[in-house]
């Protein structure tokens, strides 16, 4: 039995990581924007945030994905930390050491400091997890569905900070 060359391992390896590495649309080649809206804190102006589905509604038992377009400079560790306190409100304090310490570690790998135009989207997976997407380049895969879950509840829960925002993404409110 012949064994494959090392061009054709190469070529097949080039072709798996391409297809991982592919921005989030080709995942969801259908995905249509939901709604947008903008989120501003103190009367700063942080990001816009864009809702894609591929259905007429958000369903959590739905692939979507949801990008934020920056407007001011944040640090990683504080979109780390933001995220993992809201994360742990909504979850009504579910969310255990041990779990918050594996967040932590895995979001850290996967969030950058931010500045205006960058563009960061997170793609939901239903029974997989999510993967994060920095300016249309994969930047980390998080294979725990709870945690998937409980962050994208940060905008799509009903108890989230922004309500108005959380409407307007849903497309259950007005878009300018």
């Amino acid at each position: 039995m012949a064994h494959p060359s090392r061009w054709t391992c190469l070529c097949l390896l080039l072709t798996a990581l391409s297809s991982v590495a592919a921005d989030w649309r080709a995942e969801l080649p259908t995905a249509q924007r939901l709604g947008v809206g903008d989120f501003t804190w103190f009367g700063l102006h942080l990001y816009t945030a864009r809702l894609w589905t591929v259905g007429p509604v958000q369903d959590w038992s739905q692939p979507f994905a949801l990008e934020l377009i920056y407007h001011r400079s944040l640090s990683k560790a504080t979109l780390v930390k933001a995220s993992l306190e809201e994360m742990q409100r909504l979850s009504g304090g579910s969310v255990t050491p041990q779990q918050r310490a594996t967040w932590t570690k895995a979001i850290e790998q996967a969030f950058v400091d931010v500045r205006p135009g960058m563009r960061i989207t997170g793609l939901y997976l239903p029974g997989r997890g999510c993967r994060f997407y920095v300016d249309g380049q994969l930047s980390g895969e998080i294979a725990d569905p709870r945690f998937a879950r409980a962050f994208f509840a940060i905008w799509l829960d009903p108890r989230a900070r922004d309500p108005q925002l959380r409407q307007r993404l849903l497309g259950l409110a007005g878009n300018d």
